[in-house]
Order: C-alpha cells, then sequence, then structure tokens
C-alpha cells in the first residue's frame, strides 16, 4: 500500500539532527521559553518575512489569540463579524467564535477553492471588523484585492497559514501579508513538529507583545498579570524539532512540486478534474486535491489497487452539530467541493516509482 503520508520516513531523514536536537534541550535544563523558542520564532520570522513571530502550542490557538488580541487592543468587541470562507477546516471558524465573535461565510472560487475575492464586498457590514483568508491546500490567496478591500472599509486581514508554510502570493510569502498570521505546525503539516506547535506572525509589535501575554497566563511579567490569560506556549524541544526541519523546508517543496508537476503533466481521466493551479512557482503543495463527481468509487478503487487516499474534507463546517444554528444555510459551491474532493499521496520523500503507479491507477479508473 502506498500511504497517504509517511511521517515516520519524513522524519527519519533528519533522525541524527533531531536527536542532537533534543538532547541539546534534555541537557540545557531549560524546557519552556528558552533559548531554541527564540531562536525558531527569530529564524521563522526570517523566512516567512515578517519582524515578529510568537511561539504558541498549536495552530488553532494562533488563531484564537490573534482573536483575542485584537479584542484587548480594542480593534474587535464581541459580536463583530469575521469573514472567512465557507469551506474551510473548522479551526478557522472556531477561532471566531470562540472569542464571541461572529463568522461570515463566503463561498469559495471553483477554480482555486480559496474565498472569492468578489464575493466578500457584499458581505462587509457596520460590524465587519477582519477578513480572515485561509491558503487552503498550499495555495496562497490572491491578496492584492483583499487587502484592497481591507483598506477602503478598514479592516484587518488575518491569515490562516495553517497549509501554507512557504507558499508566496507575487514576491511575498504567506505570514508577511496581512495584519497576522496563525501556523500550525501539526506533524502532517509541511513543516511538522514531532508534537503539537503553532506561531503567530504579525509586523504589529502591540499584536506580538499583546499575543505572547495572552499565551502566557496573560502576563507580560512573571506573577503581574495583565489580562485572564491561557496556558499556549510552543515548548523547547518542539522549538528544536521545527529549526532542524526549517533548514530542509523549500527543498522538501521542491520535491512536492515535481510531483504536483508529474500529477498534472500524467494524468489523463476525463472522469477527474485536477487542480487549477495561478502560478506553480507559488504553490506549496501540502495536498494535491482532484474532484470527482463518483468520488466514492474512485477512493475504493484507488484502495483495491494499493493507494491511500483522503479526503479534505467531507463534511463543511456549518454542516457540523457544532454549528447547528446554519443548519439551515446553503453554500453550494462549497458543498459540491466537499462532495467531490479526493487527496492524492503527496509528501518531501514520495518517489517517483510510487508517483508513477499512482498515476496509472488513476488512469485506469473507468
Amino acid at each position: 500500500m502506498i500511504t497517504f503520508l509517511d511521517i515516520k520516513n519524513i522524519n527519519l531523514q533528519y533522525r541524527q539532527e533531531l536527536i542532537e536536537a533534543c538532547t541539546s534541550v534534555i541537557d540545557s535544563g531549560w524546557y519552556i521559553q528558552g533559548n531554541e523558542c527564540n531562536k525558531f520564532e527569530e529564524e521563522f520570522s526570517s523566512y516567512c518575512g515578517s519582524k515578529y513571530t510568537v511561539g504558541v502550542a498549536n495552530g488553532l490557538d494562533a488563531l484564537i489569540l490573534i482573536m483575542r488580541a485584537y479584542i484587548e487592543l480594542g480593534d474587535f468587541n464581541e459580536n463583530d463579524e469575521v469573514i472567512v470562507p465557507s469551506n474551510t477546516y473548522i479551526a478557522s471558524i472556531l477561532a471566531i467564535s470562540k472569542n464571541n465573535l461572529t463568522p461570515v461565510l463566503v463561498e469559495p472560487s471553483m477554480d482555486t477553492y480559496n474565498i472569492d475575492i468578489n464575493k466578500i464586498e457584499d458581505k462587509i457590514t457596520s460590524k465587519t471588523k477582519a477578513i480572515m483568508v485561509v491558503h487552503l491546500y498550499g495555495q496562497a490567496v490572491e491578496m492584492e484585492s483583499i487587502l484592497s478591500l481591507a483598506k477602503k472599509y478598514d479592516l484587518k486581514v488575518i491569515e490562516d497559514s495553517a497549509q501554507a508554510h512557504g507558499a508566496y502570493d507575487k514576491n511575498k510569502r504567506v505570514g508577511s501579508i496581512g495584519d497576522a498570521s496563525g501556523f500550525s505546525f501539526y506533524p502532517g503539516k509541511n513543516l511538522g513538529a514531532l508534537g503539537d506547535g503553532g506561531a503567530v506572525t504579525t509586523d504589529d509589535e502591540s499584536l506580538a507583545n499583546t499575543i505572547r501575554a495572552l499565551g502566557n497566563y496573560g502576563s507580560h511579567k512573571k506573577y503581574e498579570n495583565l489580562y485572564k490569560g491561557t496556558n499556549s506556549r510552543l515548548d523547547e524541544i518542539q522549538a528544536a524539532m521545527l529549526r532542524v526541519k526549517l533548514k530542509y523546508l523549500d527543498s522538501e517543496i521542491k520535491h512536492r512540486r515535481q510531483i504536483a508537476n508529474y500529477y498534472l503533466d500524467n494524468i489523463k481521466n476525463e472522469n477527474l478534474l485536477l487542480p487549477n493551479i495561478k502560478e506553480q512557482s507559488s504553490h506549496v503543495w501540502h495536498l494535491f486535491v482532484i474532484r470527482a463527481k463518483r468520488r466514492g468509487e474512485v477512493q475504493k478503487y484507488l484502495s483495491q489497487n494499493g493507494i491511500q487516499t483522503l479526503i479534505h474534507y467531507p463534511v463543511p463546517p456549518y454542516k457540523q452539530e457544532a454549528y447547528s444554528e446554519w443548519s439551515n444555510q446553503k453554500f453550494y459551491i462549497s458543498e459540491m467541493i466537499h462532495d467531490e474532493v479526493l487527496s492524492l499521496p503527496i509528501s518531501g520523500i514520495q518517489n517517483i516509482e510510487d508517483t508513477i503507479k499512482i498515476v496509472e491507477v488513476v488512469n485506469g479508473f473507468k
């Protein structure tokens, strides 16, 4: 069986360096908010092109803390509205509602599956305070029009970059384009820790300082608490793991692009719709997502022929029981996407033999 994502062997490439990094932390005697976290934050800021990085416990916390910080700074108030794509993973929306803000869902574009820029302005009201863009599957949203709308209506732009480490829009990497960005380092991400982890990037010093305090029990200084905070910090061992893997991220992205190019050039099956990309050099291919009207049949056929696939995501967030208040809403484009998408294997270590086999099997589906 060709597995969807071989996380074990991805990390085995760097086994000795990871062991040395972990050993260094163990020997240091400092396990929270120490040198490794500080160095990773500096290196990740340099990589993204942002002034500040704040390490947090996971990607959901990164988005939650951005919203919470804007509330503490007086930019947002409870029940204010945040525009967000309707086909995103539920974490994007949880971050909004967790702060007693109101998610306003906007349909995606059928071309890229990212938020449809042409449908945003009609959703803006006097209560709108931000647009959250999600760089879905590893392809950056085209940000010029988003930033123009934000300027016109005095809105914040928040990037959910959990699937897009290293992706570009024009000449800027995600994480350095909007007002703030949330990243996840879940092990399956292009830049994955060996456990949970996340980060916020921003050029706003006040926002960065507020997020850092909020994630440290609301404290800027030990035993002095400015906010009713939480505990959300990137620990030293995960920071050390991420420092090792960050050095190799661009080479892994390059390999993913080679696989994606092979898929795009060689999958020839009229039953399947391949991804539509705006610029190959900017896409980081966290996922390679095809669409099929007979998805169940395709997935079963591929499994029977030794290829594991996944569905990202089978149920849209507005159809989840957690958001039963939206049960009567209809988002036809989102539902079509959720009903048809299927993710093929792709990773920084997938070999050409497996890639060729996948293409041959995919092309054999009738």
